[in-house]
């Protein structure tokens, strides 16, 4: 068995820290926690861990195809957390694009807890 670090940047192994997540062994208890497991699903194209883990409401905004497709076109170097509150998270998420450039994805992320799951509700990105 390949024992690699978790893509969020946490230093434990992926199988002991986003992978039960995203395979729904275990809940994330905080935003934060979601967050991590949400660019996890990105660097492993859990396309539909992402969409479940989308607040309902906010899916029509989404495609399942535009979430994987974006998530397969980029190499996802690493994973920043710049602040978390409650309910928010800033971070930049590190990658490269279809045309090797080196890209950041600099965002405000608002979580939402309902019937004791977090769910990603939007983001305000940065330039």
């Amino acid at each position: 068995m390949i024992v690699e670090k978790c893509y969020c940047g946490s230093q434990k192994n992926f199988q002991n820290c986003c992978e039960p997540i995203i395979k729904g062994n275990n809940k994330s208890l905080t935003a934060e926690a979601l967050m991590r497991s949400r660019y996890s699903a990105y660097a492993t194209h859990e396309v539909d861990y992402l969409w479940v883990t989308t607040l309902v409401s906010e899916r029509k905004n989404y495609s399942k195809t535009e979430i994987l497709n974006w998530a397969i076109s980029n190499q996802w170097q690493k994973l920043e957390i710049i602040n978390a509150t409650e309910n928010t998270v800033e971070f930049k998420a590190y990658f490269r694009d279809s045309k090797l450039q080196d890209q950041i994805h600099h965002e405000l992320s608002t979580f939402k807890l309902e019937n004791g799951n977090w769910f990603y509700v939007d983001g305000e990105f940065f330039n």
